[in-house]
């Protein structure tokens, strides 16, 4: 079933064409996710659908019957309300047919009522089918499921008596969002509803928008959820929209064959062109030819020649480290962190090797930030201490970075940091994530978060530091250069300590998850996906202490051990993958040996010389028993 449509949508601001003949049908059961580089127009969409901005032209087409639900990025409730009155407004309905039950039990106990027979069965019919309509819209389960998602979205630690207009802007939204899920309306349409959630909330709300009765269409940043979530894509690039079945992995597939065939079908219709027009300027002069070049000259101006598929504009940069650190290169031992008049987390103790990668995970408000503040040096921490290695050279991305209120150009925002570069050199980096032409001349205020945080990187791009600290360097960042920053980073031969709720970007950059709680840190050998298996196994094994492994000595001694089991376990792993790729090299290059000796054997001069022939085929039968060998160790080493 159709639930919403939107027909050749067209949108401009000014001069600026935002959306171009846009059309886009949700359906009953749907889970649309909608992509595209900041700036496309996906808010824009979801505004007009939401019919909270009208299009230049076009319609939106909704049956009367369809209840629309919109969250955009800053749609904070501003009320007197406490947060657990404006949940249960939602139900307003149901709470007074609860009021109506409430009263109509009052009258039926009333003795007057109950001697009156007339009355009394007119009160009791009215009770029984008022009854029936509360069970069957849910008026015996609303408060847990109020309950339930406050719980989800960490409400409930704000304090349900809290009123809306005194939280935070992150807060607010959180409100907001609750208080549409509870209304549940026919289709559901998120725009990054995640930029506020930590990892474990990230994880509630994909499972609920997963088993949500309604169709929901979502604009993030959240490749993880939009992976877990999606059926459709829906991507929004140069003003058109394109639809394609599948999550956002399938979604990059298609994609790229796509291209691939724009692209051959391109250079085909070149090729034809080109051929084409040699034949007109060959054959127009020439009587005898002149018909047919006059012909095919028609035919030239009459084709309609695709253009050429755009590449879309990537950052392109990588760290490098100037020197190498030692071996150690962070010590955190007993260390205590917090404020004056607030603990965060006691008892931290971890240590940094060179050249791992490691994320710290938890929920908001345990001092994830805080901590790394504690080792840039920024804090103190209320006790313990924090030790560095030997050649360690730190650089540090904050999240405040990427609100830059500068009022110097971009130009020399950089260039004022790093004053020993020379102009090419400073105007090459900025050129690496997008700055180019006039946008280094503009002020550092003026730009949008995404630039903020583009140029921040830039800043640590150039230090050169070995031991890279970020803390959530993906929250401005468009898809594409979130993919770009995992691929630098991944390919960063020094160490990193980040904290994110990118669960994708975690994946595919951590090596390492420490998790921080009020107790101290905890570590998992691995990425995100195997964090996510060792913390189901210890609930499973021990539900009502999980969270707290670190408090019994006994255990933390058995965890300690595990961790250097998990270690050495992956080095074997990275060993066995170094000694495939080895072997991979050996095959290519005996195969590549085995193909010349055999062609020289098809030389008249070589297989005439006896001598020269049984030199080279023993040569071949060393090779190829060298190949038999690598060939067999690769498939025992694969097969494992």
């Amino acid at each position: 079933m159709i639930l919403l449509q939107a027909s050749h949508i067209n949108k401009s601001f000014g001069a600026t064409t935002i959306l171009s003949d846009i059309t886009l049908t949700v359906q009953s059961g749907e889970r649309i996710g909608m992509v595209g580089v900041n700036g496309a127009g996906k808010s824009t969409l979801l505004k007009i659908l939401a019919r909270e901005m009208q299009p230049d032209s076009g319609e939106i087409i909704k049956p009367k019957d369809i209840t629309l639900g919109y969250l955009s990025q800053q749609g904070g409730l501003d009320s007197q309300k406490t947060i657990i009155d404006e949940l249960l407004s939602v139900f307003q309905p149901l709470m007074k047919m609860e009021q109506e039950l409430r009263n109509l039990e009052t009258t039926l106990s009333d003795p007057a009522v109950i001697a009156d027979s007339s009355k009394f069965k007119q009160v009791t019919e009215r009770y029984d089918s008022l009854s029936e309509m509360f069970k069957e819209k849910g008026g015996y389960s609303y408060q847990s499921t109020v309950r339930s998602v406050m719980h989800g979205l960490n409400l409930n630690k704000l304090g349900e008596d809290k009123q809306t207009h005194t939280l935070s802007g992150g807060q607010k939204t959180l409100v907001a969002l609750a208080r549409l899920l509870l209304q549940s309306p026919s289709v559901l349409m998120l725009d990054e509803p995640t930029n506020y959630l930590d990892i474990n909330t990230l994880n509630w709300l994909e499972q609920y928008l997963k088993s949500y009765s309604g169709a929901v269409l979502i604009v993030s940043h959240d490749r993880y959820m939009l992976n877990a979530l999606t059926n459709v894509t829906y991507e929004i690039e140069n003003n058109k929209g394109k639809l394609f079945k599948g999550n956002y992995s399938s979604y990059l597939d298609q994609k790229s064959e796509l291209i691939e065939q724009q692209l051959k079908h391109h250079k085909k219709q070149m090729d034809e062109v080109t051929r084409m027009k040699d034949f007109v300027e060959k054959n127009i002069v020439r009587a005898a030819t002149s018909k047919r070049a006059q012909s095919r000259r028609r035919l030239l101006e009459k084709m309609e020649v695709t253009d050429k598929p755009n590449d879309i504009k990537k950052a392109t940069f990588s760290f490098n480290a100037e020197r190498e650190s030692g071996k150690e290169v962070l010590k955190v031992h007993e260390v205590c962190i917090g404020y004056h008049d607030k603990l965060l987390s006691s008892g931290i103790d971890f240590m940094l090797e060179r050249g791992e990668s490691v994320a710290l995970i938890g929920p908001n408000g345990v001092g994830k930030s805080t901590l790394l503040k504690n080792i840039f040096g920024q804090l103190k921490p209320l006790s313990g201490s924090i030790k560095y290695g030997t050649k360690v050279e730190i650089a540090y991305y904050e999240q405040e970075q990427a609100k830059l209120i500068s009022n110097k150009k971009v130009l020399y925002e950089l260039w004022d940091e790093f004053p020993y570069k020379n102009e090419v050199e400073v105007r090459t980096a900025l050129g690496n994530f997008l700055f180019s032409g006039e946008d280094v001349d503009k002020l550092v205020s003026d730009l949008s978060g995404g630039e903020k945080a583009r140029l921040a990187l830039a800043k640590i791009m150039l230090k050169k530091a070995n031991f890279l600290i970020f803390d959530e360097p993906t929250n401005h960042l468009d898809i594409y250069s979130r993919e770009v920053l995992e691929s630098a980073l991944i390919d960063f031969s020094g160490t990193i300590l980040f904290v994110s709720h990118d669960r994708y970007f975690v994946n595919r950059v951590a090596s390492r998850i420490l998790e921080l709680n009020k107790d101290g840190v905890f570590s998992y050998l691995g990425d995100y996906d195997y964090y996510l298996y060792k913390k189901q196994q210890l609930q499973q094994n021990d539900p009502n202490g999980a969270s707290n492994v670190n408090n019994d000595h006994n255990k933390e001694q058995k965890d300690k051990q595990n961790y250097l089991q998990q270690k050495e376990v992956l080095r074997q792993e990275r060993r066995k993958q170094r000694r495939i790729k080895e072997l991979e090299t050996d095959i290519k290059d005996c195969e590549e040996k085995i193909a010349e000796f055999e062609k020289e054997l098809c030389q008249p001069e070589i297989y005439q010389d006896h001598n020269k022939c049984l030199e080279i085929n023993n040569e071949l039968d060393k090779l190829k028993t060298e190949l038999d060998e690598h060939f067999t160790e690769w498939v025992e080493l694969e097969e494992q």
